[in-house]
């Protein structure tokens, strides 16, 4: 097995050196991950006190929640996404290609795969061994699909950018199908459902209402949007929005209904077909597109990591002070843990982005602290509140706890500056104030020159 020169580095700089640094080791990109890397090696790596390494499948790294919108086309991935390779440069860590599979906690070791380039159809590297004296999981979670036939075959996911890119061809591919094509429309073409009425799916709605109308103003004339196109956005529970205010909930409903919308709760899917989705009340929803956005669940590789304690949906069981609970090594963060929420007796901290982002920052204070010998502190999350976007149209919301003193409701152009400034305050824990500046300034500028959605 190849355990990489990462290992044979270390053994070498050993003998010169009586205390190597501590080795931490960062699996996961996502938000929380990207964020701890940067930050740490900003701090420890550079000053020679930690080796700090980010395994990470991908190449790039895109901010999730916005993963709508490069589905929908009104985001170009490649002015957004982060290259890894060059991020670890820049700051002081270290990051190597590929997907954890395996762990040894005695030996502290991590087990990554071989990583496969299959455009190409070639391996690129071998099956790796990272040894580790932290180990920060990271791994975001995923959608749940419980097991509904066809979702596999015939459902697309919003989980990658990948994925997003791949559902935004299928929809710029079916709208000039529609326009050229002489026979008469069938029954589901240029109909879409979206399974499962989360943040995810509710934006994904608004947004496609806007993009859908935008791309065939650009000359497929034979489409009309009122007519030919139909967003249906589906809920096996009672309301949309479930895990946020019945305010949200409710405000969010009438605007997607505003946009024709058409919004279904209390029906369940039991099954994807190549031409739509059958419900349990024995009804059909004809769509040429099916997006699963429902459930979520972490990565079952976590369920086979060498004894550490998982819960129903695979989220790696973690203490207030995101240890995890049988390993004082093994650090678990993001959508992938499940974190008690102090002071909200027997509640767990909900997957959101803010959590990753403040556990990053509580995580940096604390390598710290564990280099120096000193006990945890624990975390407190801080609930800010909720935002969704709905498009270019509005933005819902409440601002609550320490950022306003209280609890209140918010939409409109105000909402809207808010939301924006989560993605704005990623940029800053991972470029800083300038270059988040220029950037900001260059992508508004790019912006007056191109058209108004993607359309390729």
């Amino acid at each position: 097995m190849d355990t990489s020169t990462d290992t044979s580095a270390r053994t070498a700089r050993a003998g010169h050196d009586a205390h190597p640094p501590h080795r931490i080791v960062i699996v996961g990109g996502g938000a929380g991950g990207l964020e701890l890397a940067t930050r740490l090696g900003d701090t420890l790596g550079k000053r020679g006190l930690a080796q700090v390494t980010l395994i990470e499948k991908a190449r790039t790294h895109f901010w999730k929640p916005h993963l709508h919108e490069i589905a929908a086309g009104t985001v170009d991935l490649h002015t957004h996404a982060v290259d890894y390779l060059a991020q670890s440069h820049w700051h002081c860590f270290r990051y190597r290609i590929g997907e954890m599979t395996g762990l040894d906690r005695t030996r502290r070791e991590v087990h990554v795969a071989p990583y496969i380039d299959f455009d190409e159809g070639e391996q690129v590297t071998a099956e790796r061994i990272f040894p580790y004296d932290t180990l920060v999981i990271a791994v975001g979670s995923l959608n749940n699909d419980f097991g509904t036939p066809g979702v596999q075959e015939h459902a697309l996911l919003l989980e990658t950018p990948a994925q997003a890119e791949r559902f935004h061809r299928r929809l710029v591919n079916a709208c000039l199908r529609a326009h050229a094509q002489a026979a008469p429309l069938r029954p589901e073409q240029l109909h879409v459902a979206i399974i499962g009425a989360g943040a995810t799916g509710v934006e994904l709605a608004a947004e496609l209402h806007h993009t859908t109308r935008t791309l065939v103003s650009y000359g497929l004339d034979r489409i009309d949007p009122e007519r030919d196109i139909r967003i249906n956005l589906v809920e096996a529970g009672p309301r949309i929005l479930a895990a946020l205010p019945e305010r949200m909930s409710v405000s969010a409903r009438q605007l997607l209904e505003k946009l024709h919308v058409r919004v279904r709760t209390n029906a369940k899917v039991t099954a994807v077909t190549p031409n739509g989705v059958q419900l349990a009340s024995g009804e059909t929803i004809p769509a040429e597109l099916v997006v699963w956005a429902a459930g979520v669940k972490a990565p079952d590789f976590l369920s086979r990591l060498d004894g550490l304690e998982v819960n129903r949906i695979n989220q790696l069981r973690a203490r207030p002070t995101l240890q995890t609970t049988l390993d004082d090594t093994v650090f678990a963060i993001g959508d992938c843990a499940e974190v008690p929420w102090l002071g909200h007796e027997g509640k767990t901290v909900p997957p959101r982005a803010q959590a990753a982002h403040q556990q990053a920052a509580h995580l940096v204070k604390q390598m710290r602290r564990r280099l120096r010998g000193q006990p945890l502190q624990p975390w407190r999350y801080r609930d800010f509140g909720s935002l969704v976007s709905l498009g270019t149209y509005t933005t819902v919301g409440n601002l609550m706890g320490q950022l306003v003193g209280g609890n209140f409701w918010i939409e409109g152009l105000f909402a809207r500056w808010m939301y924006q400034s989560l993605y704005k305050m990623h940029e800053l824990a991972l470029h800083g104030l300038w270059k988040t500046s220029l950037g900001t300034a260059s992508r508004f500028l790019a912006r007056r020159t191109v058209p108004r959605v993607k359309l390729h």
